[in-house]
């Protein structure tokens, strides 16, 4: 047995939670990754996993052994990537989710400059606007936007995400400026329908206070970019994220207001499931890709 292999097989089901997650990350039948388990705890001499139907537990000479483990594939790793002929080079497959919106527009365009980088990898970009489990579905990385819940995933700020209200000139000419997020009261304001908004509403300062508004208008969607669509054909104010707007608004199709009373921004992150010290090479490029371009000047403002 190919104990390298072994050894990424049994730190790949430790890492993610399940032989069939692990399988689906390699692209081969869990009872592959089965036999590899069974021939490695052979030959150790010690059980590593206590496995189930429902979930499985490293015993604690696994537990131990996994440190090892990834000690070991680190050390591979980087020193296969010292000798490689085009420098740092990744191999392998790179499995990345991304809510749907900011995927399309941020995202999947980085992936081909990322691969003609690295030709050697394999990388599977799933768009969704579900919270998916890294662990159970064989996913490396997530990109997602927004405040995040507590979890035991590992979480890498790769920017700044604002958020703000919009309107295009000439419905601000039609209907005036909002001097005070109160005002809101008075205009059309485009929102999420209450069965698909998850959040507590339009965030501002107010006195040097965080407050939470939740306008009402004549339209309503449940579908961002609907909305999004709508403000830019003058219906109304949009609360929209600067990565959806910076573009129009650079190009003055639409307008911020209230930025006076504008939030602290939450955040755009990368989501692990693995501990920073023990990534595979090809999650560690790929997040420091995602930094370097969201960090460009002007990156946000391409239209």
């Amino acid at each position: 047995m190919d104990k390298l292999k072994a050894y990424e097989t049994f730190a790949s089901v430790a890492g993610r939670g399940s032989l069939s997650a692990a399988a689906r990350a390699e692209g081969v039948a869990p009872a592959v990754i089965g036999r590899r388990l069974d021939a490695l705890e052979a030959q150790l001499g010690v059980k590593l996993l206590v496995r189930s139907t429902r979930r499985i537990a490293l015993t604690h000479e696994g537990a131990a052994f996994l440190d090892d483990c990834q000690r070991i594939l680190a050390e591979v790793a980087g020193a296969e990537a010292s000798v490689s002929a085009g420098g740092v080079q990744a191999s392998g497959q790179l499995r990345i989710t991304a809510p749907a919106g900011f995927g399309r527009r941020h995202v999947a365009p980085l992936v081909p400059p990322f691969h003609e980088a690295h030709p050697r990898l394999r990388i599977s970009l799933n768009l969704a606007d579900r919270i998916v489990d890294l662990a159970a579905e064989g996913y490396d990385c997530a990109v997602r936007v927004g405040d995040l819940p507590d979890s035991s995933l590992i979480s890498i700020r790769l920017a700044d995400n604002h958020r703000l209200a919009v309107a295009t000139p000439a419905y601000l000419r039609r209907r005036g400026v909002p001097r005070h997020p109160q005002d809101l009261a008075r205009h059309d304001c485009l929102v999420l329908s209450s069965d698909a908004s998850q959040s507590r509403g339009w965030a501002f300062t107010i006195d040097g206070q965080p407050m939470h508004l939740r306008p009402h208008g004549p339209l309503d969607c449940s579908d961002g970019q609907v909305l999004h669509a709508w403000c830019l054909a003058g219906h109304g104010i949009a609360w929209r994220s600067t990565w959806e707007v910076e573009a129009e608004i650079a190009a003055g199709a639409l307008v911020p207001v209230l930025q006076a009373y504008a939030a602290p921004p939450n955040g755009i992150y990368a989501l692990l499931p693995h501990a920073t010290r023990h990534l595979p090479l090809r999650v560690r490029l790929w997040v420091d890709f995602l930094k370097q371009r969201y960090a460009e000047p002007g990156f946000w403002t391409r239209p």
